[in-house]
């Protein structure tokens, strides 16, 4: 498995990308196209094509914060799901970054909800707070209630919230 980092919104992997994001993401979870775009010049975002046999598989946003990297979002694509990569992915995250932290939807919310948070469970990740609130990524989106996962367990969690609120939601 490959780790391609994407530099340039001019990238032929980010249409991919930015296509698959926007159908698997909802709308209230998702930046619009200027605003995905502006990501590649943020000093403290990293946008990670993953390749898997020679083919793209899917990608990771991720913030490098003060102490530790906040996962925006992480995608397997579609047609390559089902197949361990996530968990191959995750581990990478691992060996990489010793201090991860991410959102996810509240496992009461269905399904999907359900399968992500077991997966996370799984893969080393623990719930740290219940009462997160997404900000809204915009007009017209809503702001989400969300639970706060992590691989470690933050000294100042009010503190890791603002910290996400004041750079990655700004």
């Amino acid at each position: 498995m490959e780790f391609l980092p994407i530099n340039s919104a001019e990238d032929f992997r980010v249409q991919q990308i930015y296509k698959s994001y926007s159908s698997t993401f909802p709308a209230d979870e998702q930046r619009d196209w200027n605003q995905f775009t502006a990501l590649f010049s943020n000093p403290h975002v990293k946008v990670i094509s993953v390749l898997h046999e020679s083919q793209t598989i899917g990608y990771l946003i991720i913030w490098e914060l003060s102490s530790y990297v906040f996962v925006e979002h992480f995608e397997v694509f579609e047609a390559f799901r089902s197949q361990k990569l996530g968990s191959h992915i995750t581990r990478y995250l691992f060996e990489n970054y010793p201090r991860i932290i991410l959102e996810i939807e509240p496992d009461h919310l269905g399904d999907d909800a359900k399968r992500r948070y077991s997966f996370y469970l799984k893969n080393g990740f623990t719930l740290i707070d219940e009462i997160y609130v997404q900000p809204s990524y915009g007009e017209g989106k809503k702001s989400l209630d969300l639970w706060l996962l992590a691989n470690y367990t933050p000294e100042d969690l009010k503190s890791v919230k603002e910290e996400i609120y004041d750079i990655v939601y700004h």
